[in-house]
């Protein structure tokens, strides 16, 4: 089965055989619910009034069909909803798995509404609410104490993906040439990466980073911890898109999420309330922190895996510094 928005005979004829959709119900509608990069996603409209997610991940990704992806992502999000909801705090933050088909690589999730993610607060004066940076940190304090594991199930090893993560989080940033002129996206930043793309020891810092990050560890993270995974609703704050989950370092996890608070410029308040609402564990490296930070500032900048940034070129080369103060730092 190929979901396809244009075929809704076909779509609700394979609904209804999975029992996803009941006998007397039909498609409605079936729309995209946003602008989702890595999978092909719809929202259902039923005759009853209903409306749930039909999410497919195939073997590219969708916004992007060059670049080959691991096809089974989409079970593995599924999957991490299934385990992670039989806690209460957790799935009160997340979308409830309806349905699974590991044959087509296809999940449905309860719908949480039209509502917007956090990507807006990379423009200028957005700012998050306290209260919101609490429950984001609080989550994700939840996730890592709760599913702790010294032998965690293999698919939450997650390898295909982590893989795939690897080469555009510590690879691709620091190729001299990789085919992406970063003048496209700001004038003059191409020449403010070279500084980084061949320093030599420099790199070997992030190769070293890298090899922890693709080493197994305890804690189940979320994997992608960043603002286009939070949504705002009416029943508050929202976690979707765990499809890189995987046992790690806690602090990968945490080390995002602040680096993508810096990159919008949410302020050290913000920064500091985040921190405090996350319990760290006694086994919890504050180098490494750093370091993760400043690894996603620096590949979220110069690497392929753009953000809808306004920064200046100026701000963005301060950052830049930072980063590697930060990856570089000892303690």
């Amino acid at each position: 089965m190929i979901l396809n928005a244009d075929n809704l005979t076909a779509l609700e004829s394979y609904l209804k055989t999975q029992k996803w959709l009941n006998d007397d119900e039909s498609i409605i509608k079936a729309e995209k619910p946003g602008e989702g990069n890595m999978n092909f996603t719809l929202r259902i409209y039923a005759s009853s009034g209903r409306t749930f997610i039909v999410k497919q991940s195939r073997a590219y990704v969708e916004k992007y069909p060059s670049i080959a992806a691991p096809e089974n992502r989409a079970i593995i999000e599924g999957k991490f909803y299934e385990f992670t909801q039989t806690n209460e705090k957790l799935s009160s933050f997340m979308p409830k798995i309806l349905g699974l088909d590991e044959v087509n690589n296809i999940i449905v999730t309860q719908d949480l509404g039209n509502n917007s993610d956090l990507t807006n607060l990379y423009r200028p004066d957005h700012q998050i609410s306290v209260e919101d940076i609490a429950s984001i940190s609080q989550y994700l304090s939840e996730l890592h104490r709760a599913f702790k594991s010294q032998t965690p199930d293999e698919i939450f090893r997650n390898r295909a993906m982590r893989t795939l993560n690897h080469e555009h989080i510590f690879i691709y940033p620091l190729m001299e040439d990789n085919g992406f002129n970063l003048n496209n996206v700001l004038e003059g930043l191409q020449a403010a990466a070279m500084i980084y793309k061949t320093d030599e020891v420099f790199k070997d810092i992030v190769k070293k980073l890298g090899e922890v990050y693709l080493a197994d560890g305890q804690y189940l993270l979320h994997g992608d911890y960043y603002l286009g995974s939070f949504l705002i609703t009416s029943n508050g704050v929202k976690i979707i898109d765990p499809e890189f989950c995987f046992y790690g370092c806690a602090e990968f996890d945490l080390g995002v999420l602040i680096a993508h608070l810096k990159m919008s410029e949410q302020g050290n308040e913000i920064i500091k309330e985040a921190i405090r609402n996350y319990e760290k564990a006694e086994d919890f490296d504050e180098k490494l922190f750093g370091q993760f930070i400043g690894i996603e500032i620096m590949r979220r900048i110069i690497g392929l895996a753009q953000l809808p940034l306004t920064l200046s070129l100026e701000k963005s080369v301060a950052l830049l510094k930072e980063a590697k103060s930060l990856i570089t730092r000892t303690l």
